[in-house]
């Protein structure tokens, strides 16, 4: 099988990379490397969603892969979801495209600029549908996704987009990777490990090595169940 794994830096992804085996650098941005049974190409593309959508495009248009993965760091809005806990983001939307009316926000659909259902999107957010079959997977909470330029850390913002949203987690690329990857019509999938809580600055309660930590643990099984 030839899979596709994307992550927005190589911290995220340097851990899984030395479970590997090197096979050669494909080029800017992307190395491959052979796990049993699999081929698997690594693409770095840099933080945020722009980056994100454009490389995994990029890459999907020179060659084909069987599974395209998403891995990376996310902050979870719900208490339940614990730091270092690894979920899989099933529907995303990008919390930031639209316009302000006063206090209120407006989103895209809402001001007539894209309906509900056009695609990629459906109902609104970019879902996916037909995620691969895989154990591991299967067994990870599933969750909905924002993706964001800005990071939240105030308590007005975390109360409005909760309120508008209702979102589990948020990160700053997944949007953007699965945008491209539906486009694409490509079997994947989002796997992100919670660092830390959604709240007001606060990089001491950040669990990172240890969110890294279970997600390499999980995105190594993925690859065993491929």
């Amino acid at each position: 099988m030839r899979i596709l794994t994307v992550a927005a830096t190589s911290v995220e992804v340097a851990p899984l990379i030395a479970q590997l085996r090197y096979s050669a650098e494909r080029g800017p941005s992307v190395k491959a490397y052979a796990h049993p049974g699999h081929d698997v190409d690594v693409l770095v593309t840099g933080i945020g969603m722009v980056a994100t959508a454009a490389w995994t495009c990029k890459i999907l248009t020179q060659g084909s892969y069987d599974l395209v993965l998403n891995i990376g760091v996310c902050g979870s809005f719900d208490a339940a979801v614990r730091p270092a806990t690894v979920v899989h983001v099933v529907s995303d939307c990008i919390a930031e495209l639209g316009a302000e009316d006063g206090d209120r926000f407006l989103t895209a659909q809402e001001l007539g600029l894209l309906a509900d259902d056009d695609f990629p999107f459906a109902a609104g957010r970019l879902v996916n549908s037909a995620p691969p079959q895989n154990a591991t997977l299967n067994a990870l909470p599933a969750v909905a996704g924002i993706t964001v330029n800005t990071v939240h850390g105030s308590e007005r913002s975390i109360a409005d987009v909760t309120r508008r949203f209702r979102p589990e987690v948020e990160s700053m690329e997944g949007a953007g990777f699965m945008y491209a990857c539906l486009i694409h019509g490509v079997v994947f999938a989002q796997i992100r490990a919670v660092s830390n809580v959604v709240e007001k600055r606060n990089r001491e309660a950040w669990k990172i090595t240890e969110a890294i930590a279970s997600l390499t643990d999980t995105a190594l099984k993925v690859l065993d169940h491929a």
